[in-house]
């Protein structure tokens, strides 16, 4: 890559397909996790630009220290793993909510890593780049490969890869106001865990590529913890389940968003109007994407 070019890396968000909190912990402190997840068509978008030295800037900004910046942890781990300055400016532009289970700031961080590997000429797969990512966040890994993906471990653990759901309708919904966090959602989920789900048909309709199957599959054992802490996530998922044309709906991740799988691009771009303009709530129609972070020269 010419060293006076923009780069530009799109880090779309991610709905969990399965989601299944075990009680058992690992050496870390964290809880075992299945997951599956896919990208999603709603994104963030980063923008490196040469620098003398590392910048990083959030639009709009994100009102939370530096040194929490998920990208601005990247860059500093990225240094260290590799020995060598990160000396570019990099501006978040942010589309996906905080505290919405979508995966935002992991999203961002992965696409760090990702832009700075391509600034450097290095494979983002590298081991020590995802030894980086698992050091960020759970999630964090799923982001570097891009397809839907079943992981386990904490959730930071690639275990098999699956072709795309692609282009499925998905309508988007959180309470305007509220959100939460993660660890208090382990902390509900600690004190009344949930019991897992069919992690096994699950996996067998993304082995096949059956989409009516994945769809019947959904499952979350974290989103009793979520509505427990905002009870508006609750009447959110009663209410997009009760719509016509919803397939499925179910919290992602640890909330505050719920994400429906709709019949058609109309209906998911309906609900999405209906639930912003009728009950106030934050809303994006979109779809389940072929691929994960995208990079390219702008």
């Amino acid at each position: 890559m010419n060293a006076a070019a923009r780069l530009r890396v799109d880090a779309p968000a991610k709905v969990n397909l399965y989601l299944g909190i075990h009680t058992t912990t690992d050496a870390r402190g964290y809880h075992r996790v299945d997951t599956v997840m896919t990208a999603l068509g709603l994104a963030d978008t980063l923008i490196f630009e040469p620098a003398c030295d590392l910048q990083v800037t959030t639009v709009p900004d994100a009102g939370i220290p530096i040194e929490k910046n998920t990208v601005w942890r990247v860059a500093h781990a990225m240094s260290e793993a590799f020995g060598r300055p990160v000396e570019a400016s990099i501006t978040v532009e942010k589309h996906i909510p905080l505290q919405s289970g979508l995966g935002g700031p992991s999203a961002d961080a992965a696409a760090a890593i990702a832009g700075i590997c391509e600034l450097w000429g290095i494979d983002r797969t590298d081991p020590a780049a995802v030894a980086v990512a698992r050091s960020i966040g759970a999630d964090v890994p799923f982001f570097l490969y891009g397809p839907p993906a079943y992981l386990a471990g904490a959730g930071d653990e690639l275990v098999e890869l699956f072709e795309p759901l692609d282009d499925v309708p998905v309508v988007l919904v959180k309470p305007r106001h509220g959100g939460v966090s993660t660890i208090e959602a382990y902390r509900r989920f600690d004190a009344d865990p949930c019991e897992l789900g069919d992690l096994s048909g699950m996996l067998r309709a993304m082995r096949a590529g059956d989409k009516d199957a994945a769809i019947g599959a959904v499952f979350n054992n974290l989103a009793p913890a979520a509505i427990d802490i905002l009870p508006e996530i609750g009447d959110v998922r009663g209410w997009l389940r009760a719509q016509p044309g919803v397939r499925a709906a179910e919290v992602s991740g640890s909330g505050a968003t719920v994400f429906a799988v709709c019949e058609s691009h109309d209906i998911a771009q309906r609900l999405a109007a209906v639930a912003s303009d009728q009950h106030g709530w934050w809303s994006c129609a979109t779809k389940m994407e072929k691929s994960g972070l995208t990079v390219s020269t702008c």
